[in-house]
């Protein structure tokens, strides 16, 4: 596969300085919303607040993604891939409400600052995804994983592994601060309309076991 033009140094520097100006100025302006959440977490959930979990970013490297705990805890010794099994019944109607509008994910402001994210590029999957890609898939990682993605505006968990792949490589082959925009104001119509939160007939995507 080309390596698009957009991904040259001078780009991914400019990004980045975008990327740090709207972490900052999103998490002074939504601080009292971010205490907020994690005061209801507390209550309606308990401890920890916080739900942390290893995923790759660029170049496949990990780091910890923070995002705000929205399911009971699972039994001790079992993995993330084993607990998609029981996710029906371990989300809480409350964790539902924050996945349905997307205020779960307000705490990966932090990794944007930290440089771990981006706002636009491919969702940051699990690590026991990483050998299963394709060739072609595995340029998913030539970017920052982000907030929201091409993927995602399509319609988030409606879509096949297949398709949200494809959309995340078509992503990194055209990557501009256009088609940026345009996947921000995409993901915020699909938010706002309430579309694509949950697979269909439950509420996360089934694991991905491998391209058959």
């Amino acid at each position: 596969m080309n390596q698009p033009q957009t991904l040259h140094a001078g780009y991914l520097r400019v990004k980045r300085v975008f990327d740090v100006v709207g972490a900052l100025t999103l998490l002074v302006l939504l601080s009292w919303l971010l205490l907020l959440l994690a005061l209801a977490v507390l209550l309606l959930e308990g401890r920890p607040v916080l739900f942390v979990q290893e995923r790759p970013g660029r170049g496949g490297r990990l780091f910890k993604l923070y995002k705000f705990r929205t399911m009971r805890l699972a039994p001790e010794g079992q993995t993330a891939v084993e607990d998609t099994a029981t996710d029906t019944a371990r989300l809480t109607r409350f964790g539902r409400d924050l996945r349905a509008t997307g205020l779960d994910e307000l705490p990966e402001l932090f990794n944007i600052l930290k440089g771990d994210m981006s706002f636009v590029g491919p969702r940051p999957l699990l690590p026991e995804y990483l050998p299963l890609y394709s060739e072609e898939q595995a340029h998913r990682h030539d970017v920052r994983p982000g907030l929201t993605g091409l993927a995602q505006a399509r319609g988030r968990n409606l879509l096949s592994w297949e398709e949200r792949f494809a959309a995340d490589v078509e992503y990194v082959q055209n990557a501009s601060f256009g088609l940026d925009l345009r996947i921000l104001a995409a993901t915020v119509e699909l938010v706002l309309r309430g579309r694509g939160a949950e697979a269909e007939g439950r509420p996360t995507s089934e694991p991905f076991n491998g391209n058959k």
